[in-house]
């Protein structure tokens, strides 16, 4: 597919990136539903802080204990085929010598004749969950962005290891992109959110051209949706917070709207918030 070519690797990492585990279990969809062989780990003594990502111990069939180490892996499709075709990138972000794991990752990507590297990550948005979840798809390239219909980031600010990763992959002459869904905030630390995961697959299909398996997701994300739903139903205040949060998106998405409008509606907003600048959080790519 013209833009990021046929052998495209997805990334997506547990932590800072990954609001509702949304971007970590769209790779999980995409290893369960597709044969997959893993083809390089990064050694987890160079890149991970034990006491912040703990090494847990598990038992295997047979009753003996065994530790499981942090890792981060490249897996391969295990059969060739004449569209496009995924390598996934999975794995905890690292603590530390972000350059030297990039660089690593790099390597191995060039080595597979990687055409090119989309990075998935989710945020916690003022978002309601009853609207579809928006998904912020950018590239610095600009021929990827006229290829593909993508947007220019302009935020400034703390950054996860996707940004360092796409900027190593940028300088290696591999085409990038990144794609941020936007999950509500007030659920995105309780339970993982399929609707935001289901976004992500929909937008990763646009842009790379690959067939995307879905699972059960879309019965999964009503489901989600639905439960929300109830517990809201006994809060009037989170109720009533849930409703601006419509009116505000539903404001945005109007055809109609008018600068002034969205600006009234957004003031509006903040001051049932009891305040605030209006300007997006730091991790918002969309800044």
């Amino acid at each position: 597919m013209e833009g990021l070519g046929r052998r495209v690797l997805v990334a997506a990492f547990d932590g800072w990136n990954d609001a509702g585990e949304a971007a970590s279990a769209a790779i999980s969809m995409l290893r369960e539903h597709g044969e997959y062989e893993p083809i390089f780990s990064v050694d987890p003594e160079l890149y991970f802080d034990y006491q912040y990502t703990r090494p847990t111990v598990v038992v295997d069939p047979q009753g003996h204990n065994t530790i499981k180490w942090p890792e981060t892996t490249i897996f391969r499709p295990v059969h060739p085929t004449r569209g496009t075709q995924l390598w996934l990138l999975t794995g905890v972000e690292p603590a530390r010598a972000w350059q030297a794991f990039a660089s690593e990752i790099i390597d191995v990507a060039l080595r597979e004749d990687i055409t090119g590297l989309v990075g998935l990550g989710s945020m916690m948005s003022d978002v309601p969950h009853t609207r579809p979840i928006s998904v912020f798809a950018g590239s610095d390239n600009e021929q990827i962005r006229v290829a593909l219909g993508l947007e220019k980031s302009t935020y400034e600010g703390p950054v996860g290891i996707l940004s360092v990763l796409q900027d190593a992959a940028d300088r290696a002459g591999i085409a990038t992109a990144g794609l941020w869904a936007s999950v509500p905030h007030y659920v995105a630390g309780h339970s993982p959110s399929p609707k935001a995961t289901l976004a992500l697959l929909d937008r990763l299909e646009d842009v790379t051209g690959a067939r995307i398996p879905r699972g059960t997701l879309a019965t999964d994300a009503a489901a989600w949706e639905a439960s929300i739903d109830a517990a809201a139903a006994d809060d009037e205040e989170m109720t009533e917070y849930i409703h601006q949060l419509e009116r505000t998106r539903d404001t945005w998405d109007s055809p109609e709207a008018s600068g002034d409008a969205i600006a009234r509606e957004f003031e509006q907003y903040l001051r049932h918030r009891g305040g605030g600048d209006g300007k997006p959080g730091r991790d918002d790519p969309r800044r």
